[in-house]
């Protein structure tokens, strides 16, 4: 038998499970256990609960020990920018704040201006970068109680080992996100940390995946009934969902966000930084030069507040059939007032009056508002970025659960006249698969990385054309 691996895909909104494993030159994946997770309003604040979360991992592990298909390897990815502090004794220092939570805001100024910042990092500016979180850390005196501070996979694969202590180094594509870290030398900025007064204890040395972060503690492998490696990959979430696309790819990955870009080197021109566009960690030292979109986060909300009546195949239905006569919707998707407002529709609805449009009123006309807007926002962005690169892209590849959207798929078809190929949706979870295959040293991966993904893709995506 071919040996498994494990991938444990977290995202903002749910997480899965999905075993791995290469038979007869060919990439097969099983879900074994699938997760809700959001964050918690808890008084003021939005938080993580890291217990309920660790609870949903360690059920995932106890699922594979039952059906018999133990990996020999564990890697973790979620989303960036959120991190854990702990004390001297291990103990987290509670909350774990989410981003979409609003404290921020009074330390959005660091002692370097914004251009500045950009020139070190070229990370967009955005209210919950890392570098504002620990900002605010700062203020409130929560750095001053820490010995530890773990990015959210780091901490969550440590507490698989048994040991927040084991943690040696900090895994370069979530580290990328930070807003902290140099990205031509990759490597924590000594001159940001000193101008903001940032404690560079807590700060471990970058190191690019895959690499060993330990095995899993006594307790679990009783728990489980099995022992297995627990192995740093691409642990930013797009990192390793982009690592499936060409390097020479344009690339949508679509869920929670839309994160629009291509790989290649750092892009650190003015023209960039007023743009919006981010630089962040990819395999091999590369770069994303990407632009967050706000992504299916709106009509998730909104889902949310007609009270589970409508599916997200519903809400896919009636837009397309609100669609003829309505019009071309546009708001700005990005705005800071979709980020967590009490009512997402109210919100829309209140932004489609301030531009003197429609007002959406039936659920079809609010899905089809927000999925027409998000088409127009990938147009803009993909003509920016032939602008700022100079470079022109024949297609657009969309990978992550959003891939599964024909209505969206045919409407970026449509709006950026470029053939849309859509899929693998699992591209997350296959690309922390493929690393941990690197590690062992996998002869497939070995062979032949770019093979092996193609491979999988002709046999999971869709062409859409303009």
């Amino acid at each position: 038998m071919e040996p498994y691996y494990l991938a444990v895909d977290i995202g903002a909104s749910g997480g899965r499970h999905i075993l791995g494993h290469v038979e007869r030159g060919q990439l097969i994946l099983e879900e074994v256990h699938r997760f809700s997770n959001a964050p918690l309003q808890k008084d003021s604040s939005l938080i993580w609960d890291d217990d309920l979360i660790f609870h949903e991992i360690v059920t995932g592990l106890v699922k594979c020990g039952s059906t018999g298909k133990i990996p020999c390897s564990v890697g973790i990815d979620t989303w960036g920018v959120d991190y854990v502090l702990a004390d001297r004794e291990g103990a987290v220092i509670k909350p774990v704040y989410a981003y979409r939570d609003s404290r921020t805001k009074p330390f959005l100024k660091t002692a370097l201006p914004f251009a500045d910042l950009y020139s070190i990092t070229g990370t967009a500016h955005q209210p919950f970068n890392t570098i504002y979180q620990v900002l605010t850390d700062k203020a409130s005196g929560r750095l001053d109680k820490a010995e530890y501070f773990l990015a959210l996979p780091e901490y969550f694969s440590q507490r698989l080992t048994g040991s927040l202590a084991g943690k040696e180094h900090s895994e370069y594509t979530w580290a990328s996100t930070s807003g902290l870290l140099d990205i031509r030398k990759k490597n924590w900025s000594e001159e940001i940390f000193q101008k903001a007064d940032l404690p560079r204890r807590l700060f471990k040395p970058v190191r690019e995946p895959p690499y060993l972060a330990g095995e899993l503690s006594r307790e679990l492998r009783n728990q489980t009934g099995f022992n297995t490696r627990v192995v740093m990959i691409a642990s930013h979430d797009t990192a390793s969902a982009v690592s499936v696309t060409a390097e020479d790819s344009l690339y949508i990955s679509s869920g929670t966000w839309s994160l629009l870009g291509i790989q290649g080197e750092p892009v650190l021109t003015a023209a960039a930084r007023e743009a919006g566009y981010t630089n962040e960690g990819a395999l091999n030292g590369r770069i994303r030069f990407l632009k967050n979109i706000m992504g299916l986060w709106v009509l998730q909300r909104i889902r949310d507040e007609l009270a589970g009546s409508y599916s997200f195949a519903d809400l896919e239905s009636l837009a397309r059939e609100a669609e003829p006569g309505t019009g071309d919707w546009f708001i700005d998707i990005n705005l800071p007032l979709f980020l967590n407002p009490p009512s997402m529709i109210g919100a829309v609805r209140n932004e489609c009056k301030r531009t003197g449009q429609k007002i959406p009123e039936t659920p079809g006309e609010l899905a089809l508002c927000i999925y027409l807007s998000l088409a127009r926002s990938y147009k803009n962005a993909i003509d920016n970025l032939e602008q700022i690169t100079g470079k022109t892209y024949p297609s657009v590849s969309i990978i992550g659960g959003g891939s599964k959207d024909g209505y969206l798929n045919s409407l970026t078809a449509r709006y950026t006249g470029k053939p849309v190929i859509a899929g693998p949706a699992e591209a997350t979870a296959i690309g922390n698969l493929l690393l941990q295959m690197r590690y062992a040293g996998e002869p497939a991966v070995n062979k032949g990385f770019a093979e092996l993904v193609s491979g999988f893709q002709r046999r999971n995506f869709e062409k859409i054309s303009t």
